[in-house]
């Protein structure tokens, strides 16, 4: 009897063990292997690895011989990030800091090596005011880490493009200028002669020409066609750079120009005439229901147009060459239960072909497809300690806000059968005015999900990416229908069956931090508890504090359209500023800021818990380290298993009724 009472204790414990979700460090850690890239013709591949606790390096393997990759290029104190080929024999590539906290890296910089690990050359700082990172083969003259590489793929050769971010103390006619740089002798050739001010975004062609220039100033806009003459003439002047308009995406080498443009209030892709520089009459890709967001597939031998690759509900694609639509559809079939990006740079006459496979429960696993047999096989996972099978169901819906204007939804639901209505997050994204949801594996949704939440991320008006009516219904709205669309996202999810209205939580980061407080302060019939970290909690200081990131084009112009005026709209701002209504807030909350945050910036955290009544229940950290957001990993350890604990105490298992 007790032999038998010993082993029902350990089937139980067993099974409890089985049970147990994810750990933390699975969902937020670096990647051991990422970013698989061909090169041109496709027979070799690129690819950042690393062994257990150590760097991330580059490795090159020949795809035909199949020998052993070989390490061209890493360092003791940072991770290599960002390779691209420049051509059969040539890489570069750029760093970042480890995910440890051993050691900040200011700034990318940018290396150049070949294939072979052979003339390896730094080319711009990665930190300001000295030297690069250190583990570089010989100091070199390069450029201050203010600089940025633009693009590598398009010159082919030795040569990329790289852009120069004006320092701070710099006027911001000074704009963003582009130069071409020699990988192999770190010559720069001067690009922006003659380009107008405040130069904010380029477009080059597919030779890597600058064709198209945007400069944003006083509030407006004006685009720049650049003629055969390497003269800039005016295409379009915009007064209000957040209304829509006509912005060129790409340009063909052949005088072709496609641009994005408002089609039946959604920004449609267009063919622009290049002798009228009118658009067509009908576009040339129209994604109902959302913006055009994506890139153009260009066969680089050719530079023929093969099709575009955006995101609507998901990733997608559309081929105009029925050669690529066919490698599709054979992909497809045999990858059914996955979105599939393919990447290539010869696409039509590529040995080998990088093929992405993506979907909601299931993070990145990369393909190495060969188009002569149509063989297909697995290289590498992003993560392969994920299991699909224990992540959470994502889908995307549109429901209707009181004012009847239609609001996209991302639900999360927990992993295994529901037994009836669960507690549940609303997740607010940040920004605010971006695409927060994507439907593809997400790191914080499924945490959460597989701790038994369901998550509710509710792209609320003032959110980009589906069309003009939603984004500009948000404009200075922030604490008010912004505030209001949130608790219709949540009354739509109890409706259905899916959430204990009791056992809600709201959270966020930046914006989303700012309408957790918000929710915490006007909604405490609705929420239980809030969860806010790096969050806005005085619109005053958005446009007050000098040392923030937003520049004073942005606080004079963008922040009057989109948010508000500090002076004439004082009174909205108090009653729409958590610090200000701080004394109101009674339900629990776990609120986190970064020491080193420019763009929200510590002061906003410091002076709202000053405002809380001394008997508020706050669990409140500073990362020292950390700036607008968690990048080490042991921040993200620390903040998820406080989110983890906070939320079953409040609404978990762990509650009390």
């Amino acid at each position: 009897m007790m032999m038998k009472a010993l082993t029902l204790a350990l089937l139980a414990a067993a099974s409890v063990a089985q049970a147990a979700p994810p750990p933390i460090r699975d969902f937020f850690k670096t990647p051991a292997m990422q970013a698989p890239k061909l090169s041109p013709s496709g027979r070799y591949l690129a690819i950042q690895a690393a062994a257990e606790g150590s760097r991330l390096r580059l490795a090159v393997i020949d795809l035909e011989t199949m020998e052993q990759g070989k390490i061209v290029a890493g360092f003791r104190d940072s991770d290599i990030t960002g390779h691209q080929w420049l051509s059969e024999d040539r890489l570069v590539y750029q760093v970042r800091s480890p995910q440890d906290g051993t050691q900040t890296v200011a700034a990318p910089g940018l290396w150049a090596v070949n294939r072979d690990g052979g003339d390896s050359r730094q080319l711009i700082s990665s930190q300001f005011g000295g030297a690069g990172s250190s583990g570089t083969s010989r100091m070199e003259r390069m450029l201050e880490a203010n600089w940025r590489l633009y693009d590598a793929g398009s010159l082919g050769g030795d040569e990329v493009l790289v852009m120069r971010v004006p320092y701070g103390d710099e006027p911001d006619s000074v704009g963003l200028q582009l130069a071409r740089l020699n990988t192999r002798n770190g010559q720069l050739r001067n690009l922006s002669t003659g380009i107008p001010d405040y130069v904010g975004s380029w477009v080059i062609d597919g030779k890597g020409e600058p064709r198209a220039v945007t400069a944003s100033h006083g509030g407006g806009s004006k685009i720049y066609l650049r003629q055969a003459d390497g003269r800039w003439k005016l295409w379009q002047e915009v007064k209000n750079y957040y209304d829509p308009h006509a912005a060129p995406v790409w340009f063909g080498t052949q005088g072709e120009i496609l641009a994005v443009k408002s089609h039946q209030g959604y920004g449609a892709l267009f063919k622009i005439d290049p002798g009228t520089l009118e658009p067509e009459a009908q576009p040339l890709l129209n994604l109902k229901g959302y913006d055009f967001d994506g890139h153009m597939v260009v066969d680089a031998p050719s530079q023929r147009l093969l099709g575009a690759q955006f995101e609507t509900d998901a990733p997608g694609s559309v081929w105009f060459d029925p050669a690529m639509k066919a490698m599709q559809a054979d992909i497809d079939a045999r990858l059914q239960s996955t979105v599939n990006r393919i990447e290539c740079q010869r696409c039509l006459d590529a040995k080998h072909i990088i093929v992405t496979a993506l979907s909601d429960q299931q993070p990145p696993q990369y393909y190495l497809y060969k188009p002569a047999d149509k063989s297909l096989r697995l290289i590498a996972s992003l993560r392969p300690e994920i299991k699909a099978s224990e992540m959470g169901q994502r889908d995307v819906y549109r429901i209707p806000a009181r004012d009847k204007l239609q609001l996209p939804v991302l639900v999360t639901q927990p992993p295994g059968q529901a037994q009836g209505p669960r507690p549940a997050v609303v997740l607010v994204h940040g920004g605010p005015n971006v695409r927060g949801t994507h439907w593809t594996w997400e790191a914080q949704a499924q945490f959460l999900a597989t701790r038994g939440y369901v998550v509710l991320e509710p792209e609320f008006r003032g959110s980009t990416g589906y069309g003009w009516g939603l984004f500009r219904a948000g404009w200075q709205q922030w604490g008010l229908a912004m505030q209001d669309d949130l608790a219709d996202t949540l009354a739509w999810a109890v409706k259905q069956g899916w959430v204990d209205p009791k056992r809600v939580c709201i959270a966020g980061a930046s914006y989303g931090g700012y309408a957790a407080l918000m929710g915490a302060v006007k909604q405490a019939d609705l929420f239980r508890c809030a969860v806010s970290w790096v969050g806005v909690t005085d619109l005053g200081l958005l446009s007050s504090i000098n040392w923030s990131d937003s520049s004073e084009e942005w606080k004079q112009f963008g922040m009057k359209r989109l948010i508000g005026d500090p002076v004439a709209d004082a009174e909205r701002f108090k009653a729409t500023s958590p610090k200000a209504r701080a004394r109101e807030i009674k339900m629990p909350l776990l609120v986190a800021y970064g020491g080193m945050d420019r763009r929200v910036p510590l002061k906003h955290g410091d002076e709202f818990k000053a405002s809380l009544r001394p008997d508020q229940d706050l669990e409140w950290v500073v990362y020292t380290e950390e700036g607008h957001g968690w990048f080490n990993l042991k921040t993200n350890e620390d903040f998820w298993g406080r989110v983890e604990r906070f939320l079953d105490r409040n609404i978990g298992s762990g509650a009390k009724p």
